[in-house]
């Protein structure tokens, strides 16, 4: 199978730990290079999240269990880039 390189989830999260704590958590996973997390929707009791994660091969599994470790939960996967390289979006005729 070809590695994941990078992988974008939308995350439900308590407020605590606080956005730059729960970053830094997922960025010091042994196959994430880098990690940016932007606040989506605040909430009084939850924060929803967007989670982008890049890296030579990310481990999902990993992924998934810190995020839960951290009172998190993954509610969906919206981008996942796969192969040799990142293929950035461009746009198309289609996009209109």
């Amino acid at each position: 199978m070809a590695p994941v390189r990078r992988l974008v989830v939308d995350v439900l999260k308590p407020h605590d730990p606080p956005l730059l704590a729960f970053t830094e958590h997922l960025s010091e996973l042994d196959s994430v290079e880098g990690a940016s997390t932007s606040l989506v929707e605040l909430d009084q009791e939850v924060q929803n999240v967007k989670v982008t994660l890049e890296g030579e091969a990310l481990d999902f599994d990993a992924v998934e269990a810190a995020v839960e470790d951290l009172s998190g939960t993954i509610h969906s996967v919206d981008e996942v880039a796969c192969g040799d390289y990142v293929v950035e979006n461009r746009p198309t005729p289609q996009d209109g």
